[in-house]
């Protein structure tokens, strides 16, 4: 449990987190709300939500209404202005937040002048999660603000 694997090829349902979760954030650019997260866009310009301050680690919690399977996370993440180094770890609870275990960590290397987006398709076999965390570290290797542009979960 907890693993990330390659991704599926069944189709798994979405899970509508307007719906079945309250989503919790530690700040955000009134520029770029949290709902650009969830507004089912994506990709290379598309919308996106962006901390409020810069070298900054902010996170997002999922509180889901009652616990979920999760077997697909997809999100991505864009950087066009800056050099820098992004750090993205998603952590779950499936008891009702009192402890969290590990689901990924992943780092991503921005440069204007070469890679600028990312795009992340990871499979688990989460069973009974109640909270699921993201973890957004903006400055691992320069500076900047905390920002992805999509997420998406299935269970």
């Amino acid at each position: 449990m907890g693993e990330a694997s390659a991704p599926r090829s069944v189709s798994s349902p979405e899970i509508q987190l307007a719906a079945h979760a309250t989503v919790l954030y530690s700040s955000e650019d009134p520029a770029h709300p949290i709902e650009h997260l969830f507004d089912g866009t994506s990709g290379r310009g598309a919308a996106r939500w962006l901390g409020a301050q810069p070298n900054t680690i902010q996170q997002i919690l999922l509180e889901f209404d009652e616990p979920q399977r999760i077997c697909r996370l997809i999100y991505d993440v864009e950087e066009r202005q800056r050099e820098r180094t992004q750090e993205v770890r998603m952590e779950f609870s499936s008891d009702g937040g009192k402890s969290y275990r590990t689901g990924f960590v992943q780092e991503y290397t921005f440069s204007p002048n070469g890679s600028t987006y990312q795009r992340e398709d990871l499979s688990f076999d989460l069973r009974g999660v109640t909270h699921l965390r993201l973890i957004v570290v903006p400055n691992k290797g320069g500076s900047g603000t905390a920002t992805l542009t999509s997420l998406r979960l299935f269970g």
